[in-house]
């Protein structure tokens, strides 16, 4: 009895430890579960955007002048050729044409004018000064185009 015995007891202890790993693999946690938001963009609004841009220009003539995609993240360069500046904090004349830069393809359309929200250049050392680029996109800004004055 003493031999089944002690044959015995490893084996429920086995198969008792083996229940339990089976039973934390069903449970998933997900400790990010709140601050997780998949597919959900944040977009600013018109008003956000012209307080949080360095400068606004209001322009018909903004052109996509050069562009890097492929190696490291995707940046293009536009060319404001004419326009209004509507707030600058930074430049008291702006002279145009200027240019500046953004990480995302921008959809302007040729037959209206739109605004240009526009932050200090943060980074890009090595491109800003050949390109003369002072200014870059507000990131969550989208294209909002100029209503006209009724």
């Amino acid at each position: 009895m003493k031999g089944t015995l002690f044959y015995f007891l490893p084996l429920v202890f086995i198969l008792s430890s083996c229940d339990d790993k089976k039973l934390q693999h069903d449970q998933k946690i997900d400790l990010f579960a709140d601050e997780r938001q998949e597919g959900k963009a944040y977009i600013m609004k018109p008003q956000e955007c012209f307080y949080e841009s360095d400068m606004v220009v209001s322009s018909a003539d903004i052109q996509l002048v050069d562009q890097s995609s492929g190696r490291g993240k995707s940046i293009f360069i536009y060319r404001v050729n004419s326009g209004k500046v509507l707030k600058t904090t930074r430049d008291s004349v702006v002279a145009f044409p200027f240019q500046f830069l953004s990480s995302q393809r921008l959809m302007f359309r040729r037959d209206s004018t739109s605004y240009a929200y526009l932050k200090k250049l943060d980074g890009y050392r090595f491109i800003a000064q050949p390109m003369h680029l002072k200014y870059q996109w507000l990131k969550a800004a989208p294209v909002y185009s100029v209503k006209p004055e009724q």
